[in-house]
């Protein structure tokens, strides 16, 4: 009996967790930060995809993480009533919108 139990415990530990990609929304509370995760859909009956997005609560230790800040949040136990996430990291933006936005720059300049 005791076998399965421990198995189980294991098996609880190593299960992967969710993991999801959102912009935070609000910061104002303390290590709490609100998360907005946008999917697109498929609608069943008409094919016509639509979006479609959700508000989580995640915990933010240090509160380093701001308004605006793409992030990745995964799942946990829970902490609190609504807080089910931890923030993880934050995405790092893609080096081809930066260059992007130099090269829009530049062409600006070039056209006055």
């Amino acid at each position: 009996m005791e076998k399965s139990i421990t198995q189980q415990i294991e098996s609880s530990e190593t299960r992967k967790k969710r993991t999801l990609k959102g912009v935070i929304i609000s910061d104002k509370m303390d290590k709490t930060v609100v998360v907005k995760v946008s999917r697109i859909k498929l609608h069943s009956k008409y094919s016509k995809s639509y979006k479609t997005s959700q508000n989580f609560k995640a915990h933010d230790e240090k509160n380093e993480y701001h308004t605006g800040d793409e992030v990745v949040i995964e799942e946990i136990k829970p902490m609190s009533k609504d807080k089910r996430w931890r923030v993880v990291s934050a995405v790092l933006p893609n080096q081809d919108d930066k260059d992007k936005e130099v090269v829009s720059d530049k062409k600006q300049e070039d056209n006055k």
